[in-house]
């Protein structure tokens, strides 16, 4: 086991001892996301991972119902909000984070390789000089391996490249927010076809996720209810995913996956929010800054994706 992974099943088992933190869940349904505020008991301080900002793609609107619930509940819990966690530059809503910090405060925080995300999507938006494909509209990019806490549980950072560059899974305590690597086991993994995806980082982020004990309780960024389910899952355990995820159980091998998972990726359309989700999400969840006329716009760049 690499060193990053022994300090992290360390970790969730000192969490066994000291206490586990607490996860509440907020379900987007339109965008099927899930948000989370993970808090310490002891302290009431708190994370906000991968929030949601309402998007009316028709209308041009947005709005914070999403959002605001959240606020509700930490002010209601009497909570502090010490991170706003991103786990990737989200290609399929737009990120409340902003919104969240002026209420809430807190660091923003996601991946170092946030940068390579960004000088991709910089060209194919033409995003202009003002914007600086640096990650400096994050308060923290962490490596892989950087350790934080929300009070005074332990908390990390796993870098799990595969679906994009910059994916990380954050290990608080013994909860593990996977973002968009893993769906639930009857639903497999996420796709590798976006611009600096790969199938075969992915399925090693996997083994590596894979690699942390059994009882670890995994928290995903999705559900899209699988065939024959008629209930939203999103919560899940890591040996429930190496025993029976459909896409990459225990037995599947990587030229295999990358097989699978390659044809599979030919056969999807584009997320119905992308081109807004990513041109906003690259910059933290900011909003392009208004032009003359006090108005902001989002680009619809023609044939570059």
């Amino acid at each position: 086991m690499d060193p990053v992974l022994t300090e992290a099943t360390a970790q969730i088992g000192r969490a066994k001892t000291a206490g586990s933190p607490v996860v509440h869940s907020f379900f987007d349904e339109p965008t099927n996301t899930a948000t989370y505020v993970v808090w310490d008991p002891a302290t009431r301080k708190a994370a906000i991972v991968d929030s949601v900002l309402d998007f009316d793609a028709a209308a041009g609107r947005t709005r914070t119902a999403s959002a605001d619930a959240v606020i509700a509940y930490v002010r209601g819990e009497g909570l502090t909000i010490d991170w706003l966690l991103e786990t990737h530059a989200h290609a399929d809503h737009l990120s409340a984070a902003p919104y969240l910090q002026q209420a809430l405060g807190g660091q923003l925080a996601i991946g170092r390789e946030i940068v390579r995300v960004q000088n991709v999507f910089e060209k194919i938006f033409n995003a202009g000089t003002e914007f600086e494909p640096d990650g400096s509209e994050f308060d923290r990019l962490f490596e892989d391996g950087d350790r934080f806490t929300i009070g005074n549980i332990e908390a990390m950072a796993l870098h799990v490249p595969g679906h994009t560059p910059a994916d990380i899974a954050y290990v608080i305590g013994d909860a593990v927010f996977t973002g968009d690597t893993l769906f639930m086991p009857d639903y497999g993994t996420a796709r590798a076809d976006f611009p600096g995806g790969d199938a075969r980082q992915l399925y090693r982020s996997i083994r590596r996720l894979m690699q942390l004990p059994d009882e670890t309780r995994l928290f995903l960024c999705h559900d899209y209810k699988a065939v024959g389910r008629d209930q939203y899952v999103w919560e899940t355990t890591v040996g429930a995913q190496r025993v029976g995820n459909v896409h990459v159980h225990e037995g599947v091998d990587e030229d295999d996956f990358v097989s699978m998972r390659t044809s599979r990726d030919a056969t999807l359309s584009m997320p119905k929010l992308i081109l807004p989700s990513i041109q906003v999400n690259m910059r933290g969840g900011h909003l392009p800054e208004p032009e003359a006329n006090g108005t902001r716009y989002l680009k619809i760049p023609l044939d570059a994706l």
